[in-house]
Order: C-alpha cells, then structure tokens, then sequence
C-alpha cells in the first residue's frame, strides 16, 4: 500500500518492526521446539545421558531481552500517537462536517466542496472534524490516517502529505443504509497549482467572516463585546476578545479553559458552566442552530486571540472580562 504523508511512512516503519520482532521470536521458539523433537524423537537411538542442570542465566537474559525489545517499541508507538494528536500551530485548518452519506468540507477562505478535499503539497493540514448526525470515521488508508466523527463534538486530527495524487477518503464506522456510498478523495496538489485551485472556485470569506455575520444575525453582538466598542446593548456579558485559550472562573469556584468545548457547551447550553459573577440569563440555542452555523461562530470567537496573560489584570477587575463585577449594569454568562 502506498505510503503518501509523514506519518505514514513512520507507521509502516513501527508496524514492520513489530513484525519483524515478534517472527523472531516466534522462530526462534519454535525452531527450538521443532531441532528437539526431532533430535529426541523416541525413534532415535541417541544417547541422552544425564539431564543438564537448569540455568537461570538463560532463562533472566531470554525474558529480558524480549521485554526490552517489546518495551523500546511500546515507547515508540507511545512518541508516535502523542506526536499525531496534537497538530502543529501553524497547521492549514480545514473543516469537515459527515453526514449521512456524505462528507462536507470547507476551506479557510470559504470554498465548499462535496466529498472532496483539497490540500497543498508539504504542508501540514489540520482536520477538525464534526457529525450532523450519527457516529461517523473519517479514514485515509495512503496516510494510515483513522478518526471517529462524533455528533455534538469536534475532532481533530492532521497529516503532512509527501506526494501529489489522489488519495480515497472512507467512512470506516456503519452509519446506515448508505454507509459504502460515503466515499470521497483526498486530493494533495503542488503549493501552486493549490493556489489555482482556490482562485478557480473564488475565494469566498471564509468561516471566520461568516461566523461574524452569524454572531450578529442570532443576536450575540447585542451583549457581548467582540470588537472594540462592540457590544452595545443593555444586557451586558464579558467581551470574548482573547477569551479563547484562557482560564475562566465560574460559579461554583472551578476554573475552565476556553477551548473548543467549552464555547459549544456554552451556546447550547449556558446554565451549564457559569462564569463567576454573571447570571444565567443567557437563552439556550440548542435546536435553534445547526452544526455549521456553530463550527462558524466558534471559528469567529477563536479568531479574536486568547490566551491573555494574567498579570495584565490589576486591583478587582474580574479575570475574564478586566472590568470590575457588575459595571455598568446587570451582566450574564459569557456563553
């Protein structure tokens, strides 16, 4: 089988060592037992003389030896998924969205595609993947690449392509009536001609300027302060500039960090995870907005930054918002 990205190449590399290790071990065990069945078959008029003493240096070197092999390669396996669960910062990020029985994926500047994914040519490619519906698997046999896509959760998975060409994509979990239909391509293509591509099927703006309008269109500019001076209504919330990637405070005395859980849970359910100082005045959206509409919200609220140092906050300004508790009127969660 073909071998098309970093990863694979190494995972081809771990298993024929497995392999090799374990047919090692295998003939040797049962070349020893097949050279003395034959050497002590009953047939055999050789004399056997007295029985040897038993060695426990043999039987200490034999066992530590086939530990230290299996254990050298358990660390391996261990540095290779941990390296493949956590995708680079500067990774390409493209979002996948199964549902039955297709799959949905859109670029970062807004091109839309169908059971297709186009990627550039050494570059690493972040996949952050979601389900409509059902439990899905987004598979990709030439880069040994494997990840379940849950309903109400986002995956995430990446990959480094080595060479042009296309690549099946497969959903490896049952999924229904059609599940062997819900098939699509990985298509890896040189930087330029990527380039192309995406001027061919103009450049729209992308998730981040749509979950922009959304934010708008469902009413949470209203209250929550996104951009400067955003924010104007009368019900206050704490502005999610820099929210992202930062510890948050809430009620009960816990201490969250806003990932991309976080931001979900929050806009289907806010009563959830109350930010300390805040209300639950927050209306739920659960039934109201539809899985694209919330990758793109959320996609708009980690563009604003996080990670914001603590050190930047001074006397009782409250460590979300940097404003003192209840300022200018009555506020609610930042959900």
């Amino acid at each position: 089988m073909i071998a098309a990205s970093t990863g694979a190449i190494e995972t081809d590399y771990l298993l024929a060592a497995m392999v090799t290790i374990s047919a090692l071990i295998l003939l040797l065990v049962f070349g020893l037992l097949f050279v003395f069945s034959w050497r002590y078959r009953a047939s055999n008029p050789l004399h056997r003389g007295h029985l040897p003493e038993k060695s426990w240096r043999i039987e200490m070197g034999w066992t530590i030896a086939t530990v230290f092999a299996f254990f050298a390669l358990d660390v391996w396996a261990a540095d290779l998924y941990l390296r493949d669960i956590k995708a680079p910062q500067d990774a390409l990020k493209i979002y996948v969205t199964a549902k039955q029985w297709m799959w949905k994926a859109e670029q970062p500047t807004g091109q839309k595609e169908i059971d297709a994914v186009h990627v550039p040519l050494g570059r690493d490619i972040e996949l952050i993947l979601t389900s409509e519906d059902v439990i899905h698997d987004f598979s990709v046999p030439a880069f040994r690449l494997k990840q379940d896509v849950i309903p109400g959760r986002y995956m995430s998975t990446w990959f480094h392509p080595t060479k042009i060409g296309n690549y099946r994509l497969y959903c490896d979990q049952f999924c229904g009536t059609d599940h062997s239909l819900m098939t699509g391509e990985v298509v890896v293509m040189s930087k330029a001609d990527y380039q192309n591509w995406l001027g061919r099927n103009g450049e729209e703006n992308g998730y981040v300027a749509e979950g922009h309008r959304l934010f708008i269109q469902y009413g949470c500019s209203g209250c929550h302060q996104s951009t400067e001076g955003g924010g104007g209504g009368t019900v206050r919330a704490p502005p999610l500039i820099g929210v992202y990637g930062s510890p948050v405070p809430l009620s009960d005395g816990t201490t969250v960090v806003a990932d991309d859980k976080y931001i979900r849970d929050s806009i289907l359910q806010p009563d959830r995870q109350v930010v300390a100082s805040y209300p639950p005045v927050m209306p739920s959206f659960d039934g109201r907005m539809s899985e694209g509409d919330l990758v793109r919200i959320i996609a708009y609220v980690k563009s604003m930054g996080g990670s914001r140092p603590v050190g930047t906050m001074t006397g009782a300004e409250h460590p979300l918002t940097g404003a003192p508790p209840y300022a200018d009127g009555p506020t609610e969660s930042p959900q």
